[in-house]
């Protein structure tokens, strides 16, 4: 079942409590269940991709990795 709301300070803690991290993390995989990869909460068809990708990040199913800097 899927909670009605999302509180924006369990989603922050999961990216580092950047806003930004947060919505590039939530649209990249929105993209992906939108093209079709498996969700990984459950959720009606009509629930829109974004909405469970921010379900899927609070759950901590999905995390924000760090990019290695180049030398």
């Amino acid at each position: 079942m899927l909670m009605t709301y999302v509180p924006l300070e369990k989603l922050l803690d999961q990216c580092e409590h950047s806003i930004y991290k947060l919505v590039v993390l939530a649209s990249k995989r929105a993209l992906e269940i939108a093209e079709g990869q498996p969700k990984l909460v459950s959720g009606s068809a009509s629930v829109k991709p974004s909405t469970l990708a921010l379900y899927e990040i609070a759950e901590g199913k999905v995390h924000f990795k760090k990019a290695k800097a180049e030398k």
